[in-house]
């Protein structure tokens, strides 16, 4: 029997879960900053990649992490132009809100390895190859799946 009634949303509590634990152990925080930081950092993504391949990323992401992903979401906004890992950096920090302080690189790093474990090779390459250089680099030493 369900928890919650149906399986699906069962199911996407059980894969987020995942994500916030592991995202919590890599930027050394607790499981409510890691959810801070993985919306923060999957919405700064988002804002800097052509909308088409903005929505495949989505299409790949648990149910209750794409609502997270399409919040607040601008379409004709973007992709927006800022080069800059330190512009990147600072749209996160903005995102994260006010709680307590985090070590924003490290969040942004946890986030892109949950995405290098968790979705498909081709797709986070696409991601990661669509970021400015110096944004790619913060994805120095995390390989995908």
């Amino acid at each position: 029997m369900s928890a919650h009634g149906l399986e699906v949303f069962d199911k996407t509590i059980q894969t987020t879960d995942v994500w916030l634990k592991e995202i919590g152990e890599d930027m050394g925080g607790d499981r409510q900053a890691a959810y801070h930081a993985l919306s923060a950092v999957l919405r700064t993504v988002r804002d800097r990649m052509p909308m088409e391949l903005a929505a495949h990323l989505g299409a790949q992401l648990p149910m209750l992490v794409r609502g997270m992903y399409y919040d607040q979401w601008r379409p004709a906004e973007q992709p927006h132009k800022e080069r800059s890992a330190a512009e990147f950096l600072g749209e996160v920090a903005d995102n994260l809100g006010p709680m307590k302080p985090v070590d924003v690189e490290a969040a942004t790093r946890a986030v892109f390895a949950a995405l290098a474990r968790h979705v498909t090779e081709g797709q986070v390459t696409k991601v990661r190859d669509a970021m400015p250089a110096e944004v790619r680099a913060l994805w120095e030493g995390i390989e995908p799946r």
